[in-house]
């Protein structure tokens, strides 16, 4: 069969293919994301993105699955993650049927038993070994999410999987992949994660946007917000990062913050709005009170000034 007739879409052949790839679905990169990004897909070693929550690094994942027509599977990660969770575990209630129905029919044979019980048939497949089997449309894309959440002896479940595609199950051997997830790993850094697993990676830090990249995001993400209230709005986050606050906003929460201001019906930031919205912006009590009345009503002021001077 052909590319076409699987539904199946080639990998982008160059860094601007790439580029036009993520665009295509409304993700505005820089150019060093789309190169590393390429050179991911090009050399079919995973992906490490690391940068702060709210960046857009779970994004790749899902555009890349969108935009190639792949099956996304995700690795959510917390802590007490295990093996049992993330790679498989076998269905011991079907198992134990099995056991008395072939004991009620007499002349069991253990081994044969045994063999039977520990096949694939009885086992259920958890996001790693759903991430290696086969499609048409080609090797899924396999989102292995904010892995700096799971303990650090899971990483060593993953090794395996990111160098030969594979995993060992005790009990039925070496599954392989037949052609390799696209796989993309992102952490938010609250631990450093082992260099062995950083070593079958390539490696890209995003982080936060410069005001022009955030404008061109807004335009493409929310095309319906003012462009005064956008400009406006982006200049005020900009000037938020540049503060000590205890977690600066995203991306994520810039175009959340736009659209609930569109939803109140603004053209334009007004400071005891800008007050009473800053929950949708800053998640932390200590960061929004330091921020409301008199800093905001500032901030606001500077940020005019700013534009107008442009």
């Amino acid at each position: 069969m052909t590319s076409t007739e699987t539904g199946r879409r080639p990998l982008p052949g160059s860094i601007d293919e790439t580029m036009s790839l993520l665009e295509e679905a409304g993700y505005v990169a820089d150019r060093a994301l789309a190169t590393v990004l390429h050179l991911s897909l090009k050399m079919k070693r995973p992906l490490f993105l690391e940068g702060e929550a709210g960046v857009g690094k779970t994004e790749i994942a899902k555009v890349l699955s969108k935009t190639l027509r792949r099956r996304l599977v995700r690795l959510q990660c917390y802590e007490g993650l295990d093996i049992s969770s993330a790679v498989y575990e076998w269905n011991y209630p079907a198992q134990m049927i099995e056991i008395r129905m072939a004991e009620a029919a007499g002349g069991v044979d253990r081994d044969e038993l045994a063999s039977g019980i520990f096949s694939e048939r009885f086992l259920i497949k958890r996001p790693v070994l759903q991430a290696l089997e086969p499609d048409l449309a080609g090797a899924p894309v396999f989102l292995v999410d904010e892995l700096d959440r799971a303990d650090e002896a899971f990483e060593a479940f993953l090794l395996e999987v990111l160098a030969e595609a594979q995993i060992t199950i005790p009990e039925l051997g070496t599954i392989r992949a037949a052609e390799p997830p696209i796989v993309i790993i992102t952490t938010n850094r609250t631990r450093e994660i082992h260099d062995a697993l950083k070593r079958r990676c390539l490696y890209h830090w995003i982080d936060y946007p410069d005001a022009e990249r955030e404008r061109k995001i807004m335009r493409t993400r929310l095309p319906g917000v003012a462009e005064r209230l956008s400009a406006e709005v982006v200049a005020f986050v900009q000037r938020l990062r540049t503060m000590e606050l205890f977690k600066s906003p995203g991306v994520a929460e810039t175009l959340d913050w736009a659209t609930a201001l569109t939803e109140l019906d603004q053209m334009a930031l007004d400071p005891t709005v800008v007050s009473d919205t800053l929950g949708v912006l800053l998640k932390y009590q200590d960061d929004i009170q330091r921020i409301q009345g008199s800093e905001a009503r500032r901030i606001v002021e500077d940020v005019r000034r700013e534009l107008s001077q442009a």
